[in-house]
């Protein structure tokens, strides 16, 4: 377990990021190039940034980025 102190600014800027880099994988997961075994690997990205970014951001920013249940890649 970590601690970590950082002031409002710091906390938004950490939040821009970690949204910015669930944007880009969202929108990898939707091209069909990509192959099933590198979107998994993918998905467990996001899901893991997902988590940093439920500690730091609101309940409706959260509510924004959670993953459809079966994955991103698999709709259609």
């Amino acid at each position: 377990m970590y601690g970590m102190l950082i002031n409002e600014k710091e906390k938004e800027e950490v939040i821009y990021l970690l949204k910015r880099e669930m944007d880009e994988i969202l929108f990898d997961l939707k091209d069909e190039r990509i192959e099933h075994i590198v979107k998994r690997a993918m998905e467990e990205r996001y899901k893991t940034i997902f988590s940093l970014f439920k500690r730091l951001a609101g309940h409706r920013e959260c509510m924004q980025y959670i993953l459809p249940v079966g994955g991103a890649g698999r709709r259609n």
